[in-house]
């Protein structure tokens, strides 16, 4: 099995810790009672993005497709998924199993009036914007970033090798650079293992009943997540770019922006 320490560390999460800029947006009650954290700039169509494992909505502000939406004269909603940034993070599985995360995003669609929305997920955040696309029929494009095939595997080996470290299992070296960076920024580290334990799939039987278009992009040397154009196959009207870089960079790159814009026109 490949090393599993970088892989779970999406581009984002290397902006996690830094919160230069003071908050701007707001908090709702989801489903649950759990307080999320969420920002909105701008009044035109409405595009939710949703962040990645250790990952905060703050990352996409550092990178290009955030700025690029808000001068194509999108709304751009980012939130910091249960579990992370300045949102509630649950100790209990309640707080994370049966498509929490999901609902949270499908909740805040509905707390901010929309009818019709797209989104744009990247690494984890895929796997979630996966489940939207099942769950949610106001969603009329959605874009997976960094992720291949693997996902739909109920018992996806890196899921539970994650789960088991962050437990405390000391014997799983291969991710031992991700515990370091875990521990390195303080995470709420028992919010992150019930993340991995209760992370969704999608099952293929699913996908295959997505109606709406869907655009997998990719990195040129990613190949963390599992096999993309797997994946593709898996979709009936998904299309496939590749941009340059592996998976801390692709999405960073001004060639993922642009196949978004051009996605979403």
């Amino acid at each position: 099995m490949k090393k599993i320490a970088i892989s779970l560390l999406i581009y984002f999460a290397c902006c996690t810790s830094l919160y230069a800029q003071q908050p701007e947006g707001q908090f709702f009650s989801s489903f649950d009672g759990t307080k999320i954290y969420y920002e909105v700039k701008g009044d035109g169509y409405p595009v939710i993005l949703i962040h990645g494992f250790t990952g905060t909505g703050q990352g996409w502000k550092r990178g290009t497709l955030y700025p690029a939406l808000v001068e194509a004269g999108y709304q751009v909603i980012i939130l910091d998924q249960r579990g992370n940034g300045q949102s509630d993070k649950p100790h209990t599985h309640a707080g994370y199993n049966n498509d929490a995360e999901a609902k949270d995003v499908m909740g805040l669609a509905t707390k901010l009036g929309f009818k019709h929305y797209a989104v744009v997920g990247y690494s984890r955040g895929s796997i979630i914007t996966s489940r939207l696309m099942v769950l949610d029929k106001r969603i009329n494009k959605a874009v997976m970033g960094g992720m291949g095939a693997d996902y739909t595997e109920p018992e996806w080996p890196r899921r539970l090798h994650a789960y088991k470290a962050l437990m405390g299992d000391t014997t799983l070296h291969d991710v031992d650079e991700m515990m370091a960076w875990i521990h390195k920024n303080k995470f709420d580290i028992l919010a992150l293992a019930y993340q991995q334990k209760h992370q969704p799939s999608t099952s293929p039987a699913e996908l295959a009943k997505v109606k709406i278009p869907v655009l997998l992009i990719d990195g040129t040397e990613d190949n963390t997540n599992g096999d993309v154009s797997i994946l593709k196959k898996m979709i009936p009207h998904a299309q496939l770019v590749n941009v340059p870089g592996d998976h801390n960079s692709a999405g960073n790159t001004i060639q993922f922006a642009a196949a978004i814009l051009n996605f979403l026109k």
